[in-house]
């Protein structure tokens, strides 16, 4: 149930269902990487119940943030949360790693989303996140 509950997954925007032609090589590690939607928009699709009830009751409003802190913040907080990853610490919770480029140009409503998701991790699961400012961090 555990893992059940918190599937953070970036998906393209249309989803593919087309059928895999070549097997998956078991060497690959888990990797969540953003792609560009049709409209040539970052997508992040995060497949949890209680994330978009987090989004809109409890979350900062996007206004409060500039695009710039955000990406600095999801810098630092990327690394710390592959970091966990790499280690197996939290394996509870934080089930693959995060492709994430700081010198591309997701755009804020991406980079807002990105940075809610460590903040709900820290609020649902209390997994303190060192990148979080401290008005985000709900310990």
């Amino acid at each position: 149930m555990k893992n059940l509950i918190l599937i953070i997954i970036f998906t393209i925007i249309p989803l593919n269902f087309t059928a895999q032609s070549s097997p998956k090589n078991e060497k690959e590690e888990p990797a969540m990487k953003p792609e560009k939607n049709d409209d040539g928009e970052w997508e992040l699709t995060v497949i949890d119940t209680q994330y978009d009830y987090f989004l809109n009751a409890i979350a900062k409003p996007i206004s409060q943030y500039s695009e710039s802190f955000l990406k600095s913040r999801n810098t630092l907080l990327v690394t710390e949360w592959n970091s966990y990853y790499t280690s197996g610490r939290h394996r509870n919770v934080i089930e693959s790693s995060i492709d994430y480029d700081p010198r591309e140009k997701y755009g804020i409503k991406f980079e807002y989303k990105l940075y809610q998701v460590f903040a709900y991790v820290n609020w649902k699961y209390k997994l303190k996140m060192n990148g979080l400012s401290a008005s985000d961090s709900f310990r």
